[in-house]
């Protein structure tokens, strides 16, 4: 006669937890935005208003704790950014430049706490995997939509979505740290990158064996008035 009381208790308790999880997930956001990325646990609860204490009656070490904090980053800050951006009603090449905006501005507009879940070397590798396959299959479902409206072969779609996503991720991961150039910069080289290899697998039909016949040779550099 208890059980459905107890279960319910349980229930309860279990949410209880969850939702008290992803509080102190959001406050640690917070915290390191205030605190910077190397921010550590005791500096992260004094933040919150809790104990050190509490954080580890939620999270069984700071890898749990910043493994928590990079999938709620990548929840509701940098994957909705990316997929609203290949979601747009455009051009190809207007879909590349918005993705690619978004993806840079995501990371650069919040520094401290990109490098608190990327630069800590405390994460979970499978976290960010789980990132790389999601944008990986956006991506490939972008390619596959416009590529089959075109007659485009689409049987290395996953193939080029992950080396486009990898060379995108690398690529921004070693500029956070090195800053060398502007962010405009950043996105121009790589919207001519990512751009350059969707529109060679286009010109080839998406076909490894088309473009393994086509001729492979560099074209001359126009001058300033053919570049205009």
């Amino acid at each position: 006669m208890r059980t459905p009381r107890t279960d319910g208790r349980k229930r309860r308790w279990r949410q209880h937890k969850i939702d008290r999880r992803e509080e102190l997930v959001d406050g640690t956001l917070a915290a390191v935005r205030t605190r910077g990325g190397n921010a550590g646990m005791d500096e992260i609860a004094a933040e919150i208003g809790v104990s050190k204490t509490v954080l580890y009656r939620y999270f069984s070490d700071k890898n749990d704790l910043v493994n928590a904090a990079m999938q709620r980053f990548i929840e509701i800050t940098l994957m909705p950014r990316v997929y609203g951006a290949i979601s747009l009603d455009a051009d190809e090449y207007q879909l590349v430049r918005s993705a690619l905006a978004e993806y840079v501005g995501a990371v650069d507009e919040d520094p401290e706490v990109y490098r608190f879940i990327m630069g800590t070397g405390s994460g979970d590798p499978s976290s960010l995997a789980d990132f790389e396959r999601l944008f990986a299959e956006v991506v490939a479902a972008a390619i596959t939509e416009r590529g089959s409206e075109r007659g485009i072969e689409t049987e290395g779609v996953m193939l080029w979505s992950y080396v486009l996503v990898g060379g995108i991720q690398l690529a921004t991961h070693w500029w956070t740290t090195h800053k060398t150039l502007p962010r405009e910069e950043v996105i121009d080289y790589l919207t001519m990158m990512v751009w350059s290899a969707i529109e060679g697998m286009a010109r080839a039909g998406g076909s490894r064996t088309k473009f393994a016949e086509q001729e492979h040779v560099l074209p001359p550099v126009p001058s300033d008035d053919q570049a205009v």
